[in-house]
């Protein structure tokens, strides 16, 4: 079976090493000169299935309204007036229900636990190391109102038997003494203690050699003109120097899937919204994170990678604008400074943009579309990494024609058509 992946992130290079291991003939094409050199270079470190929940919830749209006033604002919507921009808004308001986020947030956690899984399998399998812990993720409440409004997590953590810990600021102290300077702008925390970190792009770049040397062909500087369908069923892919054919085809084009896809009558309701992060090396070890912890005011990040701490976080609707002002990137260096002052050189700090792709629902999109051998593996928005490997198998399983290891019946891009 001869299989293209478009696409060359981490969910096309998981994807990628799982067809290998199933016997396919896997060709990955990306326009770009290696791996993860858009969405997955450098994102937040975290796989965090504890923290896998949509964006989309009940409160929300309210919440958004007073983030746009805030000085150091976890949300930016331009301006511009742009159409696709506002339907993918409207779809998602209307997810913010009490029933639809209970709904959405279950299968997303099924997903990325299932993931984090693999995630260990994998490692086992092939020894792989990208400065990898397995300390956690604590999020960090500085008002009591954030500390009530997490109860509703928690239900759905205790339904679904995810391990996690409600910790006063003393008990915080215990987990992360880093954090010992800022402690008192603290009212408790939620650790999950499953959860894991890593370099996305240490991983994509060990990965890579591995899926070469299971047979892997990699075509970058490659750009895709159009997809070749004949009679309802993916024929080949034109780039612009060569014409591939392949029995079945992967998208996994992240917030560039939706337009490839338009093409030929595929819709997918994805948006990209820009996110930022950036990378410092730790002055004092002991005022640095021990793994990551998540400032639930800011919607910001902070990873122990190594010897350096990666933050991100911030949410903006601006289309395929990769811009870096100072004005946006002010916010992840403020909670930095604010929460591990003694522990990051912020004078050496490096910063990055990309483009996460969002459903509406939060959820991905995986599975089979209306034309045969076409399949997708997109949509993670900021979970990408998080859900790599899980979506990966999953999709695999799909392609060879097997049973899922979970739950897959609405994942596929069907699910959108009423």
């Amino acid at each position: 079976m001869k299989v293209c992946i478009l696409g060359a992130g981490v969910i096309g290079l998981t994807s990628a090493y799982y067809l290998a291991k199933k016997g396919m003939q896997v060709t990955v094409i990306d326009r770009q000169s290696d791996v993860a050199m858009e969405a997955s270079f450098a994102n937040a470190g975290q796989v965090s299935p504890g923290y896998s929940a949509p964006w989309a919830a009940p409160g929300v749209p309210l919440k958004a309204v007073k983030w746009l006033f805030q000085k150091y604002a976890p949300l930016k919507i331009s301006p511009e007036l742009e159409l696709k921009k506002v339907a993918w808004m409207s779809k998602m308001l209307r997810n913010c229900t009490a029933s639809a986020y209970n709904t959405n947030k279950s299968r997303m956690m099924a997903l990325a636990e299932y993931s984090r899984d693999c995630f260990i399998d994998l490692r086992k399998d092939i020894g792989i190391s990208y400065d990898d812990g397995q300390g956690g993720t604590l999020q960090l409440f500085r008002t009591d109102a954030q500390v009530d409004g997490a109860q509703k997590d928690i239900k759905v953590l205790k339904s679904l038997g995810v391990p996690h810990e409600v910790l006063a600021p003393a008990e915080i102290l215990a987990v992360e003494p880093g954090l010992a300077p800022s402690i008192d702008k603290f009212k408790g925390g939620l650790r999950l203690t499953g959860d894991e970190t890593g370099d996305c792009f240490m991983f994509c770049q060990a990965l890579k050699k591995q899926c070469e040397s299971m047979g892997v062909t990699f075509l970058f500087n490659t750009s895709v003109e159009k997809l070749i369908v004949e009679q309802a069923r993916i024929k080949a892919i034109k780039t612009l120097d060569d014409t591939i054919e392949c029995d079945q085809l992967l998208v996994c084009l992240g917030s560039y899937s939706k337009e490839m896809l338009k093409a030929i009558g595929v819709d997918v309701p994805i948006y990209p919204v820009k996110g930022y992060s950036l990378t410092v090396p730790i002055s004092d070890s002991s005022f640095a994170p021990v793994s990551t912890i998540m400032d639930e005011t800011y919607k910001v990040a902070v990873t122990r990678l190594g010897d350096r701490i990666r933050a991100a976080g911030t949410a903006e609707l601006a289309g395929y604008n990769l811009d870096l002002p100072k004005v946006r990137t002010d916010t992840i260096t403020h909670v930095v400074g604010d929460v591990f002052p003694q522990g990051a050189d912020l004078s050496q700090a490096e910063y990055w943009t990309g483009l996460r792709p969002m459903t509406p629902d939060g959820t991905p999109i995986i599975g089979e579309t209306p034309i045969n051998g076409l399949y997708l593996n997109t949509g993670h928005g900021t979970l990408g990494w998080t859900m790599s490997c899980g979506s990966a198998a999953v999709i695999a399983d799909i392609m060879a024609g097997e049973k899922t290891a979970i739950d897959s019946s609405d994942l596929a891009v069907k699910r959108y058509a009423n």
